[in-house]
């Protein structure tokens, strides 16, 4: 399978390469084309976690800003987010910790726009610069109020 067919049938020359590496047939395969989707795993990792901590960073804001419409929906989401699904992202890539800081300010831009959306308050409601740090968004007692207040 020539690189050619890389962009014509993904599917196809993805299992043709895999494999020639199991064959061993190293001098057969893809490798620009193996390397390039393995960063682009990589990527797809970081983004996933970006994601989680957009998810969290969501509800947390609309817990603190919205107090009179607090759900058990927006708890459970939460908690997943804090005790299942990125310690648990984090624990397949560890790799990643490294980046959680920058990932969790960059969700943030994210995650602000998102609460303006849905809940309808003004942009000026959500602080431009994150109000909670890393490790209190991931405290399971953290649960912020609107006067700042845990």
């Amino acid at each position: 399978m020539s690189a050619a067919q890389y962009e014509r049938d993904f599917y196809t020359w993805a299992n043709e390469q895999a494999a020639l590496i199991r064959a061993g047939k190293f001098d057969q395969a893809d490798i620009e084309n193996i390397a390039e989707e393995l960063e682009t795993l990589g990527r797809s990792e970081a983004r996933e976690l970006k994601s989680r901590y957009r998810v969290l960073l969501l509800h947390l804001l609309k817990w603190r800003y919205q107090p009179n419409l607090q759900s058990s929906s927006w708890k459970a989401t939460i908690r997943r987010e804090r005790e299942v699904e990125i310690p648990e992202h984090l624990g397949e890539n560890p790799g990643l910790k490294p980046r959680q800081q920058e990932l969790f300010e960059a969700a943030y831009r994210s995650a602000r726009i998102d609460a303006v959306g849905e809940t309808g308050l003004p942009e000026a409601t959500f602080p431009k610069d994150c109000p909670f740090t890393l490790d209190e968004a991931m405290r399971g007692d953290f649960w912020p109020t609107e006067d700042g207040t845990a």
